[in-house]
């Protein structure tokens, strides 16, 4: 297992590749692939919800995942048929691929409430979890997740930083993990020095930010 089918566009915008071509959070896409099969969005703030990246990647089978928060908002894309909506902690299946949504949010920052019903997903393809952890904390929810690569931000303010993010892969144990979300809105580029520095050894590290 690696994560050479791994690519984060910027800041938390990823794609993964596999029997389906998974998009995260489409942010700040240059290239009109239109090669998405199914986009997942956390939550609705500009770094994570763009719709001119989201119709430079999809097409006309593209399904597109939100959460139920989103439903209002989704209307900007003028696509209903193509949407499924997912509450927390729920487990659809989608396209033949098994997804879960995880609670996403801060404990005691303003930015991303517990209320406002951001996700993080789970998302099971070719025999392998994938978490992308979306905006959060550590929090009490993540503590259960079982995955084999984990996704997760490190650049503090709006998010978990560096040593909390190394604290959570540590708790969940996955083969692989991926820092994001560091380096352009939020974090420095250093942050992924010390997240490496303080995840277990036996987790490797996969650094797609550059």
């Amino acid at each position: 297992m690696n994560a050479n089918n791994i690519t984060v566009n910027k800041h938390s915008s990823m794609r993964i590749e596999g029997s389906h071509i998974l998009y995260f959070d489409p942010f700040s896409i240059d290239e009109e692939s239109h090669d998405a099969d199914i986009i997942f969005i956390t939550h609705d703030h500009f770094d994570h919800f763009q719709p001119e990246s989201i119709k430079k990647i999809i097409n006309e089978k593209t399904q597109i995942v939100l959460p139920q928060s989103m439903e209002k908002v989704s209307k900007k894309l003028k696509l209903d048929n193509n949407i499924v909506f997912m509450n927390v902690r729920q487990i659809k299946e989608i396209r033949h691929l098994e997804v879960e949504t995880i609670a996403a949010y801060n404990k005691r920052k303003p930015f991303h409430p517990k209320k406002a019903g951001f996700v993080g997903y789970i998302v099971t393809m070719d025999n392998i979890r994938y978490y992308v952890a979306g905006d959060t904390d550590f929090t009490d929810e993540l503590k259960d997740v079982r995955c084999d690569i984990a996704m997760v931000p490190i650049g503090g303010m709006y998010t978990m930083d560096a040593k909390e993010a190394a604290k959570l892969v540590n708790k969940i144990g996955p083969k692989i993990a991926v820092p994001v979300h560091y380096g352009e809105v939020a974090g420095k580029m250093e942050d992924a020095d010390v997240f490496e520095e303080n995840c277990s050894k036996s987790i490797e590290v996969a650094r797609k930010i550059q």
